[in-house]
C-alpha cells in the first residue's frame, strides 16, 4: 500500500515538474502590445536619433561590423547596423549570440517591423513576435530612455540605408533559454530628463550609455552588489582582452583625483581619430572596447553632467589592471 502511495507521489511530482517546465518553455515574457504609433521623421528628430545611435548609446558597438585591426575598433565602411555574430568575437560565450541586422532591409533586417515594435524591442526587451531578447542587449538600461529619445532613435533607424545581411539566430541552452524570459519588463511612458539638474541629467546619460554594465564586475551574469561602477569586468575577445576601469570617486583606485577638465580631455583626445580614422592597433596594451570614438562626439555639457554624476556614486577601493599581462 505504502509503495503505491509513494509511487503516486513520485509520479505526481514528475508530472508537476514536467508541466512546470513545459509552461516555462511555452510562456511569453512580460509584455504589452506594441504601440501603433508611426514616428514622425523630422530632420531634428533624425539628427537626435543619429546622435543617440552613433554617440550616446553606441548602438554600432554591437550592431555594426567593426575593424579591430585599428585602434578602438571603428565601424567598417558600409558596416553600420548590419549586425554581428558576437560569439565569434568574444571568448567564453557558450552559445550562439547575435546582434541582429537593424537596418531597414525587409528580409534580413527590421524593415518589416512597425515603429511600435522597434520601440518595444529597444526598451522592453521583446522582439517583433514577443520573444525575449538576450539581456546583452541593454534594454534594462534603455528602459530609462525617454519617449522623445527612443522615438528619435527609431526615426533614425527608419532612414538608415538597408543592408541585406543574413545572420544566424541567437541560440541559448537550457536553462538560460528559460531564464532569459524573466528579464523583459514594459517600460511604459518615460518623461525627458531634467537637463537643468546636472547630476540627474548625468545619471540619465550614464544609464542610456550603459556605463554600469561594463564598469561593474559580474557574477553569474548579475552585477556584483556594492561594486557599481568600480570596474573589474574582464572582456576577453579574439582581438584582445581588457578589464574595465574603476569609475568611482575613490582617491587611490578611481577617478577622485580627476578634474572635470581632465575628464573631458580623456574623451576629446580621440576626436581626431573619430574624424580622420584611427591608426592600426599598437599592441595588446592599446586594445580597448571602450567606445572612445563614439563618446568623443559628446558635447561638453553632456560630459560635464556625466562627470557630476560620477562624483556622487559610492567610492569603492578597487585596483584594476586594465591590460593584464601586457607591457605598456
Amino acid at each position: 500500500m505504502w509503495s503505491r502511495v509513494i509511487l503516486f507521489v513520485l509520479l505526481g511530482a514528475v508530472l508537476a515538474i514536467g508541466g512546470g517546465l513545459g509552461f516555462l518553455l511555452l510562456r511569453k515574457p512580460a509584455q504589452v502590445a506594441a504601440s501603433t504609433k508611426t514616428v514622425a521623421r523630422t530632420p531634428e528628430r533624425i539628427a537626435r536619433g543619429e546622435f543617440i545611435f552613433a554617440h550616446l548609446a553606441d548602438c554600432g558597438g554591437c550592431h555594426s561590423q567593426r575593424d579591430f585591426s585599428r585602434a578602438c575598433g571603428p565601424e567598417a565602411p558600409g558596416g553600420r547596423g548590419r549586425g554581428s555574430v558576437l560569439s565569434d568575437f568574444a571568448i567564453g560565450l557558450p552559445w550562439v549570440v547575435v546582434a541582429p541586422n537593424i537596418t531597414p532591409d525587409v528580409e534580413t533586417g527590421i524593415g518589416a517591423w512597425t515603429d511600435g515594435e522597434k520601440i518595444r524591442a529597444i526598451r522592453d526587451g521583446v522582439d517583433k513576435d514577443g520573444n525575449a531578447l538576450l539581456p546583452g542587449m541593454p534594454y534594462d538600461a534603455y528602459r530609462q530612455m525617454s519617449d522623445e529619445d527612443v522615438e528619435a532613435l527609431v526615426a533614425y533607424l527608419d532612414t538608415m540605408p538597408a543592408v541585406h545581411n543574413p545572420l544566424p539566430k541567437t541560440k541559448l541552452d537550457f536553462p538560460v533559454n528559460i531564464m532569459v524570459k524573466l528579464a523583459p519588463r514594459p517600460a511604459g511612458s518615460v518623461p525627458p530628463p531634467e537637463r537643468s539638474d546636472r547630476t540627474q541629467y548625468g545619471k540619465y546619460l550614464t544609464t542610456v550609455a550603459g556605463c554600469i554594465g561594463c564598469h561593474t564586475p559580474h557574477v553569474k551574469g548579475r552585477l556584483t552588489p556594492g561594486m557599481g561602477d568600480a570596474g573589474g569586468e574582464v572582456m576577453a575577445t579574439h582581438a584582445g582582452t581588457v578589464v574595465s576601469a574603476n569609475l568611482t570617486p575613490d582617491m587611490e583606485t578611481g577617478i577622485d583625483k580627476w578634474s572635470e577638465e581632465f575628464f573631458q580631455k580623456k574623451f576629446y583626445e580621440y576626436k581626431e581619430y573619430a574624424e580622420k580614422g584611427p591608426p592600426p592597433v599598437a599592441g595588446p596594451h592599446a586594445f580597448t572596447l571602450m567606445p572612445w570614438l563614439s563618446y568623443a562626439g559628446l558635447p561638453p555639457e553632456d560630459l560635464s553632467a556625466i562627470y557630476a554624476f560620477l562624483r556622487t556614486v559610492k567610492p569603492v577601493r578597487h585596483y584594476v589592471e586594465m591590460h593584464p599581462g601586457s607591457k605598456s
